[in-house]
């Protein structure tokens, strides 16, 4: 496949691409790594970007010493970078899936009320940083966070029943997990349960999408165990408006599970109720995706995931190739000059420092500059690199988005107006949304909460999870926001 150009590509490939490439840096991956290996379970966090927010002392005056055991085996054996790696993500930048209380491990067997370790990703207006939080569900409200969107563990997305995808020691079971080794099914339309009312015809990202129909049976028989079901239906969403409904038939120790569609058509209300196959078990991992297809060579993956999946026999695609002539050398006045580094700043290395002085002084009174000062601006306002620190930033890597600027205009450079002074601003500026955010001092998007007059200035505050009512003064973007029925594109549905 090495012949292929991108644009033949399908862009949720193209996405999962540059989310291997920047989402979680090597650097993340070894500092995560080696504190988890000394038990720092908590610094691994930390150097993952997810914060803390359960307390071991409270859990085990409230539950025992038993579970806080269990539990904290758990956060043990948690991989964080890991984590991070399978996240679920919405197109088209491959951001994590915003406002999202997403399962890894339950504990059944303590009290009445369910517990569960959870991940939580902030609504898309705090998102900056990318940053993610560890919690413990208690099964009701008074625990939640009453500034978060959607404080209960979502049905759809949901890790506990796939411990390989964040448990390190058990991620060896990610190649049979994920249908590696069987052939991955381009659209299940010719499966019976699509249809009989149970969804309407299937949109082209269900055609074009990769699922993991082999495995359907094993997992469903693993959800409708956990759910206390020996057998019965259940549903596999493809998008929004299209359900596959089956049953899992001979799901015992001496028959191997097989699927049928459902026989009769169920209430909407039977049907909502149904269990749902997790998104992991529904679809092939976007990893093998781009294995297949040669988008990412196989030393570029998680070392875990790299270990756990077979080698791949598709050669990586070539990108394109790279334009001739040095960047670092610019035709001036007839006579080709260098421009490097030195003491910490980008300057013209041909030209003597009096006469680099004299020049932008005559750019300051708005004469013309040289050609080395325009390019060294443009450098400075524009450089090449600009759509790599754009993604690092937008994915929270802002150690690494720094290191290419410093690479690039060095450690003593001066910033000048332009896109790249725009982005690093605009970073800065959004991470303080999410700090207000992780605070509670906002609640919700600031927009609406000043859609109905309950705002810090002039007005009352109000309550963490007061929706204000939409008219004229709602703002346009929100109100489209709140009246339309349509629900964030993932990046396995894009």
């Amino acid at each position: 496949m090495a012949h292929h150009f991108a644009n033949e590509f399908p862009s949720r490939l193209l996405m999962w691409q540059r989310v291997r490439e920047y989402a979680v840096p090597p650097s993340m991956i070894e500092t995560a790594t080696a504190r988890r290996a000394v038990g720092d379970w908590a610094g691994a966090c930390a150097a993952a970007r997810i914060d803390v927010d359960l307390d071991l002392r409270a859990v085990r005056d409230r539950h025992g010493i038993d579970l806080v055991r269990r539990l904290r085996a758990d956060l043990r054996r948690l991989s964080p970078d890991l984590l991070r790696w399978h996240m679920p993500r919405i197109a088209p930048d491959g951001r994590l899936r915003p406002g999202l209380t997403l399962s890894l491990a339950r504990y059944r067997s303590y009290g009445a009320l369910p517990l569960e370790l959870v991940v939580r990703t902030p609504p898309a207006w705090a998102d900056a940083g990318q940053r993610m939080s560890l919690a413990l569900w208690e099964g009701s409200t008074s625990g939640a966070p009453r500034h978060h969107p959607h404080p209960h563990p979502d049905r759809r997305f949901r890790l506990d029943l796939h411990r390989h995808l964040w448990d390190a020691g058990r991620s060896g079971e990610l190649a049979r997990r994920c249908g590696a080794y069987g052939a991955p099914f381009a659209v299940p339309l010719d499966l019976p349960g699509l249809s009989g009312g149970y969804g309407r015809s299937a949109s082209p990202a269900v055609r074009d999408a990769w699922w993991a129909v082999g495995r359907w049976a094993a997992e469903a028989e693993l959800l409708l165990r956990a759910e206390g079901r020996p057998r019965g239906a259940f549903t596999v969403r493809l998008d929004a408006r299209s359900r596959a409904v089956f049953e899992l038939v001979a799901p015992d120790d001496s028959h191997a599970p097989a699927l049928r569609p459902l026989r009769e058509a169920l209430p909407p209300q039977e049907l909502a109720a149904l269990p749902v196959l997790p998104e992991a078990a529904a679809r092939v991992l976007p990893d093998l995706e781009l294995l297949r297809a040669g988008l990412v060579a196989s030393e570029r993956l998680h070392p875990l995931v790299a270990a756990a999946l077979p080698g791949s026999d598709y050669a990586p695609v070539a990108g394109p190739a790279a334009e001739l002539g040095d960047p670092h050398r610019v035709d001036c006045r007839g006579e080709v000059h260098r421009i490097a580094l030195r003491g910490g700043a980008l300057t013209a290395v041909d030209h003597d420092p009096t006469e680099l002085r004299r020049e932008e002084l005559l750019v300051a009174l708005g004469g013309p500059a040289l050609p080395c000062l325009r390019a060294i601006d443009a450098v400075h306002r524009t450089p090449e690199a600009l759509p790599a620190v754009r993604e690092r930033l937008r994915h929270g890597d802002v150690v690494g988005a720094l290191a290419v600027v410093e690479g690039l205009l060095g450690p003593a450079a001066v910033m000048r107006d332009g896109p790249l002074r725009e982005e690093l601003e605009s970073a800065a500026e959004r991470r303080v949304g999410h700090g207000l955010f992780r605070s509670g001092l906002v609640a919700v998007h600031p927009a609406a909460g000043t859609a109905d007059g309950g705002t810090a200035v002039g007005g009352e505050h109000a309550e963490a999870d007061h929706r204000p009512r939409l008219d004229r003064r709602t703002p346009l973007v929100m109100r489209r926001k709140r009246a339309g029925r349509g629900r964030p594109r993932t990046g396995l549905t894009c």
